[in-house]
Formats: C-alpha cells, structure tokens, sequence
C-alpha cells in the first residue's frame, strides 16, 4: 500500500512541478510550492485512480486530474490553517503557511492553487474533450464553494460550542471534507460517460469514503500526539467541535467508522477483484496514525 501510495505521490508532484515550471514566475510561487509539496499522501488521487482502475481510465490524465485535486486539498489546508479559521500553527510537521510567509501572503496563494486546479483540467495535454473537461471543471468548482470545502468549513466554525446533531455533523463533515472524495469517485464515470444514476451512486460512494477520511483525522486528534500527527492535537474538544466524536464517544465512533467500511464494501462487491485496491486503501485511511 504504501509504495502505491508513494508512486502516486511522487508521478504526481512530478506534474505539478513540471506544470508550475511552465508558468510565468511570480513571487507568489515560493508560498505555493510550500503549501503544495508539503508531504501529503495524496489518499484523494489514490481513490481516484482505484476508482478509474475499475474503468479502465488511463493511468496519466488520472495523475493530471488528481493533480488538480491536490491544488484544491492544497488550498483548502492553508486557508483552513489561518488565524481567522482553525488557528493551526503547525502542518504535516512544519510551520504553517502563514506562520512562513504571513496571512496576506497564505491567503493569495490558497487562491492561486484553487484557481490552478482549473487550469490543469483544462490543460491542453489532458488528453480529454472539451465537454467531459467542462464537465470535471463544473463538478470540482461545486465541490470546492459553498456546496462543498468552503460551505462545509464555515458550518465548521459555526457549529463550535453548540449542540449539534448527528445528522448536522455528517452533513457538515461531508461537505468539508466528502465532496473532494465524491470529485474522486465520479470523476472516471464521467470520463467514461456513464449515465446519471450510476454517477449518482458513485458520488454517494465518496461521501461516505471522505465521511470516513475525516472520522479517521478525528480519532487521530482525540488519541495522537503532535508530535507522530505532525499537526496540533487535542484541538478539536478545546475549540468545542462538533464532531462525531464529541457526541457519541470514541468507542462508538470507532464502530460507525467500522459500519462505514461495510457499507462501502457492499456497495463496491459488484465490481470485484477490480476493487480490491479501492477497499486497501479504505482500511489504510481508518487505520492511519496521521
């Protein structure tokens, strides 16, 4: 799993580079590149390219396409890093964005990543038509607005020191973090041109698979250190979070996260030897330690 997961990381980050490289320099680059090549798993590009394995999606605009997902997940860390939001001083290790280069700095170059994962879906040698292009723009820009990244982190912020229920915590936990999954998941069946309702049951798939990833990230806060996460932890029960976590305890979140996998499993058993991958990685995301 984890030489899959570092080739992925490295073809990956090998485009990025190349792609920036090919860009007019600008001093906004330096913060970018810091944001960008931070050392992250890269588990999203790892769902997509499962997913696109069970279609048969080439291997190489699957990297471009996943590249563009890291721009948004880039974005989306260092503009959730800032003081204004979540106040994290300390990212996979090392200082936060704006704790390098300053707030006003962070803010412009989340912007800039965001607005680059356009660019690469639209990029020339993304060996795609035009519409299906259109098409990925369309879907990653809702994921990544106030249907999505955005409008999930300022349910995030607005839910702190409230009571929130169950189904207001799993909605907000799948617009934060469930809809750049969801991108992941249907990504190939658009490629592909699958009809709506199959589309449909993808994007579900991914809710559930990000619903996962931030149930993971949220165990991870209650039971790791700084110092093994590479970020601060304990954070989210002093900020009052709501969190699955904060109202069932960590024993039961821990078998709805189990319950998830066997959903998942369910969904994906039609499929067979071909989502052998997929559901590797889904066991990697829940067992993480960071």
């Amino acid at each position: 799993m984890q030489n899959k997961l570092n080739k992925i990381a490295k073809d990956t980050n090998f485009f990025l580079k190349n792609f920036i490289n090919k860009q007019k320099k600008s001093d906004l680059i330096i913060p970018m590149n810091y944001g960008l090549f931070s050392g992250g798993k890269k588990i999203r590009s790892k769902i997509l390219i499962d997913v696109g394995s069970i279609f048969n999606i080439n291997y190489k605009s699957l990297i471009i396409i996943g590249a563009a997902v890291e721009c948004i997940h880039a974005y989306s860390l260092i503009h959730d890093d800032l003081p204004c939001m979540d106040n994290d001083k300390l990212r996979r290790g090392k200082p936060s964005t704006h704790i390098k280069f300053g707030e006003s700095t962070a803010v412009l170059a989340g912007n800039s990543l965001l607005t680059m994962a356009f660019e690469i879906l639209s990029y020339k040698n993304l060996n795609l038509n035009e519409k299906v292009k259109n098409s990925l723009i369309n879907q990653i820009s809702q994921c990544s607005g106030h249907l999505g990244i955005a409008g999930g982190q300022f349910l995030d912020l607005d839910y702190e020191h409230k009571k929130i229920s169950k189904k207001k915590i799993i909605e907000m936990e799948i617009k934060k973090t469930g809809k750049l999954f969801s991108f992941c998941c249907i990504a190939p069946l658009i490629i592909k041109k699958k009809n709506k309702r199959e589309i449909k049951k993808f994007e579900d798939l991914g809710a559930d698979i990000g619903l996962l990833f931030q149930v993971a990230d949220d165990l991870i806060d209650h039971r790791s250190s700084s110092l093994v996460a590479g970020k601060k932890t304990g954070k989210d029960k002093k900020k009052g979070k709501a969190t699955l976590i904060s109202l069932l305890g960590y024993k039961n979140t821990i078998k709805y996260a189990q319950n998830l996998i066997l959903k998942i499993n369910i969904k994906t058993k039609k499929y067979g030897l071909k989502s052998k991958d997929l559901l590797e990685t889904l066991n990697y995301i829940l067992n993480r330690n960071k």
